[in-house]
């Protein structure tokens, strides 16, 4: 049976969302497990046909975390299919959500020097609710600064599920990519 990782870093739990739909489109001959990037360490990635890797921005950086397992890896994952996502509220600007124009995108991909055979960007969500005090002013500033929602007591979701339904069935069959 063909293996599946999908691993995540998540600062509110969208791109975990997403890795769950991503995982949701999976065959029937393949096993996919979901596992956070702190806990990657007790998988051998070995063991796994296909490797896809989620990371969400705060304050315009990727988890460092990301960052050491891509370095720490890099021999494994060019020998594998991978694939690799952002999730960042920039996104969901229409002249930002490739991952051919999304900054964060472009950024991740020269700093790591890796080459996932598949990559994407998705939109993420803003939830001034569950926000702390500190979160949810400075969040709200960057909003007011690039003309985004600012009303705190609403949650605003950008996610395009159809991309993200689309970008599952592109990777979803470990020989199509």
């Amino acid at each position: 049976m063909k293996k599946n990782l999908l691993i995540y870093s998540s600062t509110d739990g969208q791109t975990k969302n997403i890795c769950y739909r991503i995982q949701s489109f999976s065959n029937k001959e393949v096993s996919s497990k979901v596992i956070k990037i702190e806990n990657v360490d007790t998988e051998n990635l070995e063991n796994y046909n296909k490797i896809i890797v989620g990371a969400s921005i705060r304050y315009g950086k990727h988890n460092k975390e990301v960052f050491k397992f891509i370095e720490k890896n890099k021999n494994i994952l060019e020998n594998k299919k991978t694939a690799f996502f952002s999730v960042n509220v920039v996104a969901r600007k229409s002249d930002k959500n490739t991952p051919e124009t999304n900054p964060y995108v472009i950024k991740f991909l020269k700093k790591t020097n890796w080459k996932p055979n598949k990559t994407a960007v998705f939109a993420g969500k803003i939830d001034y609710p569950k926000y702390d005090f500190f979160d949810k002013h400075v969040i709200r500033l960057i909003m007011f600064m690039t003309k985004g929602p600012t009303d705190l007591s609403k949650t605003y979701e950008f996610t395009d599920w159809d991309a993200v339904d689309k970008f599952a069935k592109e990777i979803s069959n470990i020989n199509d990519y």
